[in-house]
């Protein structure tokens, strides 16, 4: 099982509680919670970080050219949210960084 640490307050709050004011609109789509909870349950109940790709409905990657070694994963196909975190394979944890919707330069 993989451990997930949440750095960003409102994006915990959002997870825990399903509510959140700089998330709003994002909590008012039940698709998109859907999505978020089934990723996190993904995650969660992966064997290791390694096993993510194996998940085709991720989109999981490897971030390239940034500061520190990040990854992402689509929250739900067709819509532009995707979770940047960093991961630390020999603790087998993620921490989640932010919810980002400017991926791959949408300016959404």
């Amino acid at each position: 099982m993989v451990s997930i640490f949440v750095i960003d307050g409102d994006l915990q709050e959002l997870i825990t509680t399903g509510q959140n004011g700089k998330y709003r609109a994002l909590a008012r789509n039940k698709r998109f919670m859907a999505g978020l909870a089934r990723v996190l349950e993904t995650i969660h109940n992966a064997e290791s970080v390694r096993s993510l790709p194996a998940y085709s409905f991720l989109h999981y990657e490897k971030l390239r050219n940034t500061a520190e070694p990040l990854s992402s994963v689509r929250v739900v196909n067709g819509m532009p949210e995707r979770l940047i975190f960093r991961e630390a394979e020999n603790m087998i944890e993620i921490t989640i960084i932010e919810l980002n919707t400017t991926h791959y330069g949408n300016k959404k």
